[in-house]
């Protein structure tokens, strides 16, 4: 691999499963460990590695399951992302690391970490638009899945052109539905542009992605409510399913670690009514028989950030929050310098 200088790529064979990892800085050094989202890999983390290593980190940025160079192996979706956790853990318990680990999740890394967090200690948490600490898709304000079954959510209500395009290594910019324009309209902010080079690096890192039902999207599944789909056993689109998720518990977690919340003004997948969730399509009518707000509210994500990080505060938590004016999902990307030294300036004030 043509990495950037510092940065090293290596194969861990934990006991768990053989996972592609990316590493910079000291080997003695603070670990930290940068986890990334749905369908991307440890790669999207490389351009902020050096600057993590100088300030003394061992920096870790692995491909989780199902993604990237790691082994393919199936996630189990009725665990929520515990698996992610899991990995993670086995990956440090491999590689000697005895201290808590600081950790950067990124968008379904972030419900991984907080998960992580759960039944570990952990030296901080940094929080980069993030899952909903209670899923994605149909579950109302206070955590509760709109139904039990948990409709509205999951693999089955993946745009199948998307997820063909995806299976057939479709790297062009031929189609809406191609990871080329749909990593340019939702990853980061519609008006930035990586390099042409970088830009083909991470699709190509994309395009790695296990797809299928351990994978990307996940096994489909029918439900009796309304939009008729509901989340599967396997794969990442379930694990990510109110039925199956949520990270709220760490409002009781004691000691708690220092949390940084990061989070793009103009993020278009975790966002107040986001138009990737099947209560904000119905509402707009892109979903035919949506049956209302009272029945089917549209999600309110960042809202159910905020208010659990509050929550999270008043029980005596250390929270801080920077948003990124004008920036997309990934702040790390379309507002790269601010959001690296945010991070960096947190990490000196926890160590």
């Amino acid at each position: 691999m043509d990495l950037l200088p510092g940065v090293r790529a290596r194969e861990v064979p934990t006991d768990r499963l053989r996972i592609h990892l990316l590493e910079a800085g000291p080997s003695d050094g603070t670990p930290l460990v940068l986890v990334h989202g749905n369908l991307s890999t440890g790669r999207f983390y490389e351009h902020v590695m050096p600057a993590l290593a100088g300030d003394g980190f061992r920096v870790l940025a692995p491909d989780m399951r199902s993604f990237g160079r790691s082994e393919p192996a199936p996630l189990d979706a009725t665990r929520g992302l515990d698996d992610w956790a899991d990995d993670v853990a086995a990956l440090l318990r491999t590689l000697g690391v005895d201290a808590p680990p600081h950790l950067v999740g990124w968008s379904t890394g972030g419900g991984a970490i907080a998960r992580f967090a759960l039944t570990r200690p952990a030296a901080s948490l940094t929080l980069v638009d993030p899952v909903g600490p209670y899923g994605y898709g149909g579950v109302r304000d206070d955590g509760t899945p709109v139904h039990p079954d948990g409709a509205g959510s999951g693999a089955a209500g993946a745009n199948p052109e998307f997820v063909r395009r995806l299976r057939e290594r479709d790297s062009s910019a031929d189609s809406p539905f191609s990871i080329r324009n749909v990593m340019r309209r939702t990853y980061w902010s519609p008006s930035f542009r990586l390099s042409p080079e970088r830009e083909d690096l991470l699709v190509e890192e994309i395009l790695l992605t296990t797809i299928g039902d351990g994978g990307y999207p996940g096994s489909a599944a029918s439900s009796p409510h309304w939009p008729g789909f509901a989340p599967g056993g396997s794969g990442v689109l379930n694990a990510l399913s109110p039925k199956h998720l949520r990270w709220d518990g760490i409002v009781s977690l004691d000691p708690k670690p220092p949390v940084l919340w990061t989070h793009g003004s103009d993020d278009l997948i975790v966002a107040d009514g986001s138009m990737l969730e099947a209560g904000t399509l119905g509402r707009a009518g892109l979903i035919p028989g949506w049956p209302g707000a009272e029945e089917f509210p549209p999600q309110q994500m960042v809202t159910q950030i905020r208010t659990v990080l509050e929550r999270y505060a008043d029980a005596g938590g250390s929270v801080r929050t920077e948003w990124f004016d004008g920036s997309g999902h990934g702040p790390l990307f379309d507002a790269e310098a601010r959001w690296t030294r945010v991070l960096r300036d947190f990490l000196a004030g926890v160590r």
